[in-house]
Formats: C-alpha cells, sequence, structure tokens
C-alpha cells in the first residue's frame, strides 16, 4: 500500500512538472519565435501564428532581433497588416485569423520616395483593392507615380508585384514616417 502511495505522488508531482514545463514553454511563444537575423525571415514567418500580447512585450522579448511595431492597417474585415522592423530592415506582414500569410521585404522609402497604402490607377482606370509600395513625391499633385508597388490580394491573402508603367496612386495613401509629405 505505501508502495502504492509513493507511486501517485510521484505519478502527481510528474504531472504537475509537465504542465508548468508545457504551460512555461507557450506561454512567451510567438511568430517571431522561429525567426534569426541573416536567415530567411519570409520563410521563417509564413504560416506563424502572431502574439496577441502588448507589442512593448513582444518587443523586449525579441531585442535580439530589433523589433519594432512601424504600424499596422485593417485592409478588411478579414486581413490585417502590419509593418515591422526585423533585424534592420522594414517587414510588412498579411494576417489571417492571427496567421501570416504573406511577407514583404519592404524597399527603403524616404520623403521624395514616400511609403503608401490605398488606391491606384493604372493608366487612368482604377486598379481594384488596396496596393501598397513607394511613390515617387511630385509637388502639387494629387495623384503619384509608383516607383514599385504590389496589389494586395485579399481572396488569396498575397501581395501580387504590379507594373509600374502608367501607375499612379492617390497621395492620400501615404503612411510613411519619414517625412513622405
Amino acid at each position: 500500500m505505501e508502495s502504492s502511495v509513493k507511486t501517485k505522488g510521484i505519478a502527481a508531482a510528474f504531472m504537475v512538472v509537465l504542465a508548468l514545463f508545457c504551460t512555461s514553454s507557450t506561454h512567451g511563444a510567438d511568430g517571431f519565435d522561429s525567426v534569426r537575423c541573416g536567415s530567411d525571415l519570409r520563410k521563417a514567418l509564413l504560416g506563424r501564428k502572431m502574439s496577441n500580447e502588448r507589442i512593448v512585450v513582444l518587443q523586449e522579448r525579441h531585442k535580439d532581433l530589433g523589433l519594432k511595431d512601424l504600424g499596422g492597417t485593417e485592409i478588411s474585415d478579414r486581413i490585417f497588416l502590419i509593418s515591422w522592423r526585423i533585424c534592420g530592415e522594414e517587414y510588412v506582414l498579411l494576417e489571417h485569423q492571427g496567421v501570416v500569410r504573406d511577407v514583404l521585404k519592404f524597399p527603403k522609402h524616404s520623403k521624395d520616395s514616400p511609403q503608401f497604402i490605398g488606391s491606384c490607377q493604372l493608366n487612368g482606370h482604377d486598379v481594384p483593392g488596396a496596393a501598397i509600395g513607394v511613390l515617387k513625391n511630385e509637388d502639387g499633385v494629387e495623384i503619384l507615380p509608383a516607383v514599385i508597388a504590389w496589389k494586395i490580394d485579399d481572396k488569396q491573402i498575397k501581395f501580387v508585384k504590379l507594373q509600374t508603367e502608367g501607375l499612379r496612386c492617390s497621395r492620400d495613401g501615404i503612411i510613411t514616417t519619414d517625412g513622405g509629405l
């Protein structure tokens, strides 16, 4: 009988330790856990579930990545776009139900070449849906030429590169943090 009680006590202790181990290992888990500077960040992030915790907590946990939230926007009722600085580069993620569906390493932008999210026209015709990219800033012009741009395909939840010849986008969509107006 004493052996049976001892065995039950050991089993109970093992279950408590196992529960604590599992809880602590998943508590801090987020989509950035698999990211390493110098590796393929797109591959490391695709399909990962992102944490719903406070941004400052994520940034603190991933100081080694230089992680910084650069802002986000709702593209549709099912897609969220968020920009991150990771390992010194800017990446834009498309998320659906908290899972990363596509990742775009975003090109450098500046006051002369501001970042935008919004509507565009190709040869005077509206491009359906939202686009993201870099514009060529021109004073006194409301529709600016695109330097590089991607359409956000909300059905496949992907970035689709757009041709830039004849592509012009609204100045209203400039979201840059580097003085793009």
